[in-house]
């Protein structure tokens, strides 16, 4: 029987209909046609090019800037019985090379790559040998020169067409501003324009907003009004563990999680709130991407966040089931102040960058001349610490350094032990017989692992070493051995960031930085605080002032946000105290204060207001200082 969309979806993922756009997306990558997908975050972006390409011959190559979405995406589709693999830092040259012959030669159907990989030559050449049947670009907004989460490895992407042609390219991503939609189809090379956008409005999701002074006592009484699980989001590690444990010291189950962790202790903490056995993870914005639970019905945000693409992803974890959930934003004056200082922090001048790139290379012992192609684990805390760089600034010195292409730095990421067998079955058992101290290992790595004489296999020392009764270091020294006797390759676990030097080290004096882009984007930043400062002023509603931000044409106020909510109230009561005044009115003329004090509803100010709006509109009428309702 001939395959289908919807058998496909049926198949793999047991749906039974597609979601909101999905299948129209779908439907014109099948038709080959470049095409731009906007779809709220939880929208269902990755099924779009998941779908399509197990329908065609060949391989899906995704493009995506976070290793975690990729290696959990590869994850999924492997539980699937579908094929993928993902190629990021950390993995050596060889395990690189038998991915890609395996994309080639095997039956891989995605390969996940950062945007940064195609600028080898080696990814690129056989990249040219696969039956590549459609490109998937996801996060697209990165892709545009004024995209809020800048990668300049994306600006490259257009070059995927010298490849393959012919190949059509799906751009998916959550945020994008009617400039950066335009631009995201002109950096890609569309022939013409081709965009399917979900509407931005949410509308089980009431955003609400409070100037609060105390705001861990508001927090905490949101918390236990909303019920159910949610995510606490603050600006800094050290204010992930002090609001848990608030929160702690007042009855709320809750953890902290933060990218400065143990990805054991990452992972740990993600599964216990997911599995709701905590209620509320109090993270930075590194949690969150590429999680889909359903039923968060609150994300509050304790600091503003740098942008409303930021907000408005983050904050849309909350309520995927499609039930009511609230996003709460709180804040003070000064963290108004504080947004407008980061833009001053994040754009540093030439002279600090050149002093980043010295400390850089001396921290690295890196003579002048040397050090392309090399890699190193890296922690910025610990660097900004030793040479006393302020740490926003200093990160913000490396953004620059890595978009004018003279280093990579990737994110922390966790890449467990792997193991592939160098000689074949035979000599492997002649190896067994001659050492049989290596007998039980290779006995248990052959039962618990497939593929090992074929490709890296990620495998868990501490559990190999339980079974063959051996501590993890005697495990890890028979790898190092195994390794040095050409049996085996062996590659250490890791979960540090990785930095690359791209060139050669130079003389700090010779370094080139483009200032006036540097200069651009700086104007850029404060337009987009100037858009946050516009949320927050905002008197209409909060999900019109979302919308119109990203270019959508709406007038129709959510009736569920703050500032609905409070002007329904409003409306609701004055409408009682308007009964209540004709009431009092139509039993006998009265004075100002005696009316006024004959109320039962509202407050003075929202009385007397609702009395001035009768008079204007001549449904009370005032003579000699007595209010009376005529009776026509």
């Amino acid at each position: 029987m001939e395959q289908t969309s919807l058998s496909i979806l049926k198949q793999y993922w047991g749906f039974d209909k597609f979601r909101p756009l999905q299948e129209e997306i779908i439907h014109e990558v099948l038709l080959g046609k470049d095409t731009l997908g906007l779809m709220p975050t939880g929208g269902g972006k990755s099924i779009c090019f998941q779908v399509p390409a197990l329908l065609k011959e060949g391989i899906c190559i995704v493009i995506s800037p976070l290793i975690a979405l990729m290696k959990d995406q590869v994850e999924n589709l492997r539980k699937k019985q579908i094929p993928a693999i993902a190629i990021f830092s950390g993995m050596s040259k060889r395990e690189i090379d038998i991915a890609l012959d395996n994309c080639i030669f095997g039956n891989i159907k995605f390969l996940y790559l950062s945007p940064e990989r195609l600028y080898s030559d080696l990814v690129q050449e056989r990249i040219r040998h696969m039956k590549v049947n459609l490109w998937a670009i996801d996060e697209a907004h990165c892709i545009s020169e004024w995209g809020y989460d800048f990668r300049p490895a994306y600006l490259e992407l257009s070059k995927l067409r010298e490849l393959h042609p012919k190949v059509p390219m799906l751009a998916l991503t959550a945020t994008a501003t009617p400039v950066v939609v335009d631009d995201i189809q002109e950096k890609l090379g569309f022939p013409e324009p081709n965009v399917f956008k979900k509407s931005f409005r949410r509308e089980n999701l009431g955003y609400m907003l409070f100037n609060e002074e105390n705001k861990m006592g508001r927090m905490l009484k949101v918390i236990k009004k909303m019920g159910g699980t949610g995510i606490v989001y603050v600006r800094n590690r050290r204010e992930t563990q002090e609001v848990a444990r608030y929160l702690l010291n007042h009855g709320v189950p809750a953890d902290y999680y933060h990218a400065g962790m143990e990805m054991a202790d990452r992972m740990q903490k993600q599964e216990a709130w997911t599995k709701n056995k905590i209620r509320v993870i109090v993270a930075t914005n590194a949690f969150g991407m590429g999680i889909d639970k359903p039923d968060v019905r609150f994300v509050i945000h304790l600091d503003i966040p740098d942008s409303l693409e930021a907000y408005y992803q983050e904050a849309g974890r909350a309520g995927r089931d499609g039930k009511k959930a609230y996003p709460v934003l709180l804040y003070q004056q000064a963290d108004r102040d504080e947004l407008w200082e980061h833009v001053e922090l994040s754009f540093p001048d030439f002279k600090f960058i050149q002093q980043v790139y010295h400390y850089l290379a001396n921290y690295f012992q890196i003579a002048l001349g040397a050090g392309q192609g090399m890699t190193f684990d890296f922690d910025v805390v610990e660097f900004a610490k030793k040479y006393k760089l302020e740490l926003l600034k200093c990160m913000s010195a490396l953004k620059f350094l890595e978009r004018d292409k003279w280093l990579s730095l990737t994110e922390a990421v966790y890449i467990p032990a792997r193991i592939k067998f160098e000689v074949d079955f035979q000599e492997l058992y002649k190896f067994q017989v001659r050492s049989a101290n290596y007998d039980n290992l290779i006995k248990a790595i052959l039962r618990i692992y497939g593929g090992v004489f074929d490709y890296y296999v990620p495998i868990n020392e501490f559990e190999l070493a339980k079974k063959i009764g051996k501590s993890i270091d005697e495990v890890r020294h028979m790898f190092q051995m195994m390794q040095q006797y050409e049996i085996a390759s062996y590659l250490a676990k890791t979960d540090k960031p990785q930095l690359t030097f791209l060139q050669a080290r130079v003389d700090y004096k010779n370094l080139h930085i483009d200032m006036g882009f540097i200069a651009q984007r700086k104007e850029f930043k404060k337009e987009q605080v100037k858009a946050i400062y516009h949320y927050l002023d905002t008197k209409d509603c909060r999900s019109l002032a979302l919308q119109h931000y990203f270019g959508e044409v709406s007038e129709e106020p959510c009736g569920v946000c703050d500032l609905c909510v409070t002007r329904n109230f409003k409306t609701e009561q004055a409408e009682k105290i308007r009964l209540q005044i004709q009431q009092r009115l139509l039993e006998k003329p009265m004075t100002l204060h005696e009316l006024i004090d004959s109320l039962e509803i509202g407050k003075e100010d929202m009385r007397l207001q609702v009395l001035r709006n009768l008079l204007d509109a001549k449904e009370v009428v005032l003579h000699e200082n007595l209010y009376s309702w005529p009776v026509f």
